[in-house]
């Protein structure tokens, strides 16, 4: 028989400095909550196509629950809750036989969704160079997105869009064979879609397994290598109210925040304000 077990009742949902608080900063409410697992269905369009070994992961929530809430919207024409981030904990949970997982509820529509997927699995880096363009692919050709707009979303640089986007020029036939021989180095891949043609990528693929580049396409690997690095986003924590009275915004210029910086940081405004507010009132006086 299933388990009724998701968080232990010593353990809170863990949010400290993790990417979920800046996922959740995103336009509409965010609602944490205990969903039984039949209610729960995996994205369709899930950016990243292969999970992976689950094994680690399911005995530690065989041990210890789920830690990590999974992010997921309604939809209530199914009435069924879709995946936005958490897929691996989900597949990993059923696998043990959990009956209910934390979850956060987000309001999002498709273009949300898979934006928010495409940033989560950026920031754990769980994207092949492959699976990140043709999720950004989408993005452009589902949801009418300029390379400006997509940048802006994910925080990355015009340029850095422009160049993955070009991956998509290999062949799916080469993209096949680069994955097979472990051939993931963006900027490897970079100079592969940069051949002429089709046979001058086979051509190239091949050089690149057997090591044989010349000097300058390892220069320009080197180089490329030094200037592609994503650039970090700012550590972004969102509330808001049940009644949605008001929305609290408060981004860091670091990338990641612990719950005790952030609680400093709050008390700080508050005692701010309440200066503020006896200086206010003694000037009255």
């Amino acid at each position: 028989m299933p388990r009724k077990i998701g968080l232990p009742v010593t353990l809170k949902m863990r949010h400290d400095a993790h990417y979920v608080e800046s996922l959740t900063s995103y336009s509409g409410a965010a609602i944490g909550r205990m969903l039984p697992i039949e209610k729960i269905r995996p994205n369709p369009d899930q950016p990243r196509k292969a999970l992976g070994d689950l094994t680690e992961l399911a005995n530690s929530i065989r041990e210890k629950g789920v830690l990590e809430p999974l992010l997921v919207r309604y939809v209530p024409r199914e009435d069924t809750y879709y995946i936005i981030s958490g897929e691996r904990r989900y597949h990993a949970a059923r696998a043990v036989g959990l009956r209910e997982l934390p979850c956060i509820e987000k309001i999002a529509d498709d273009a949300e969704t898979l934006e928010l997927a495409l940033i989560e699995n950026l920031q754990r880096k769980d994207l092949t160079p492959f699976e990140e363009a043709e999720g950004l692919s989408r993005l452009a050709e589902q949801f009418a997105y300029t390379h400006e707009d997509i940048a802006k979303k994910i925080g990355r640089a015009r340029s850095s869009i422009t160049e993955t986007l070009s991956l998509l020029n290999i062949p799916i036939a080469i993209r096949r064979r680069c994955l097979e021989k472990g051939i993931t180095s963006k900027s490897l891949l970079l100079q592969i879609a940069r051949q002429p043609n089709e046979k001058k990528m086979a051509e190239m693929v091949q050089r690149i397994v057997q090591g044989r580049l010349t000097r300058e396409e390892v220069r320009q690997q080197r180089r490329e290598e030094k200037t592609s690095g994503p650039r970090p986003q700012p550590f972004l924590f969102s509330f808001v109210p049940e009644d949605e009275s008001f929305r609290l915004r408060v981004q860091f210029r670091k990338a990641h925040v612990s719950r005790d910086e952030l609680i400093a940081a709050l008390r700080s405004v508050l005692v701010a304000l309440e200066q503020e507010g006896a200086q206010a009132d003694s000037a009255v006086a």
